[in-house]
């Protein structure tokens, strides 16, 4: 599904050259739940952007389900991350304006869905991630475990071919990170493509794999 060929990424200013990538392969199969770790600072949070389509390679090529993604511009590239990818931040990234119901609705607007499709799918996906008795309630209203389902919902309601989680328990006491840990692995048992950087062990094994960076550079794969 994902296919990651000599990935370089270098960030330059006008007095040095920082290389935050340095040719990684990655592969991804479909249904599949990687875990990336590393010291701050090795490259993990670069290659999620990559992957997310937020960032550009410097060098290097990225291929989604066969097709060659790496150098779509600006237009395309949004679209066919709205349209493929969910996204899940260690910072929840709900907006504090909007209620539960309207910040999961969110994506589906942007895809154009009629109302009626809209509401479904957005009532569905609360009920599975028991959140519905919140619908109405405002993000500062809710404990962290809380907002981190809303935020799950929120990057699952589309129905994306790829979800990619950025420390998605970093701000969770331990109790509501295993129970946000649960609910992606039954995200993937259900066929979600899963790729997950993590600082956490813990949270690591709940992967089929684990991919460890360091300097930029992949030094070894792991079966969990």
């Amino acid at each position: 599904m994902i296919k990651i060929e000599k990935l370089t990424k270098v960030f330059s200013t006008d007095e040095i050259e920082t290389s935050a990538l340095s040719a990684v392969d990655i592969h991804v199969k479909k249904g599949e739940f990687v875990a990336v770790m590393g010291p701050s600072g090795c490259g993990k949070s670069t290659l999620l952007n990559i992957v997310g389509l937020l960032d550009n390679p410097t060098e290097g090529s990225y291929s989604f389900n066969g097709a060659d993604i790496t150098h779509l511009k600006e237009k395309d590239r949004t679209q066919f991350r709205k349209g493929n990818i969910g996204f899940i931040f260690q910072s929840f990234n709900l907006i504090d304006e909007l209620n539960v119901f309207d910040n999961v609705e969110l994506p589906l607007l942007y895809l154009k869905m009629k109302a009626t499709e809209r509401r479904k799918l957005v009532e569905d996906v609360l009920k599975r991630m028991k959140i519905s008795h919140r619908a109405k309630h405002f993000p500062q209203q809710l404990s962290g475990g809380q907002q981190q389902r809303v935020a799950i919902s929120r990057a699952v309601v589309a129905n994306p071919g790829l979800i990619l989680a950025d420390e998605p328990t970093g701000n969770l006491d331990s109790k509501n990170g295993v129970e946000v840990m649960s609910l992606l692995t039954e995200l993937n048992q259900d066929g979600a493509t899963i790729i997950m950087v993590t600082h956490s062990e813990r949270d690591a094994d709940f992967a089929h794999r684990t991919i460890n960076l360091l300097d930029g550079q992949v030094i070894f794969e792991s079966m969990n």
